[in-house]
């Protein structure tokens, strides 16, 4: 099981009023990887500060860590 969880990011998006959509073919993140989030899958450092310049925001309003799972 995974620690990190990315339901802050989500959250984010809804704030931001961003789709998935807007993230993919307006920004070039790779659906990949928002499937690999969607799944709690890890991603790299890189995409992790692309999407935290892309939405203006700092790494916990995409990742936390939740010692529960």
């Amino acid at each position: 099981m995974s620690m990190i969880s990315y339901e802050p990011f989500y959250n984010t998006l809804l704030r931001k009023n961003i789709t998935e959509y807007h993230l993919i073919f307006k920004e070039g993140i790779s659906a990949n990887t928002l499937h690999r989030m969607k799944q709690g899958l890890p991603i790299t450092t890189k995409t992790l500060d692309t999407l935290c310049f892309i939405l203006d925001c700092d790494v916990s309003d995409i990742i936390k860590h939740d010692k529960t799972n």
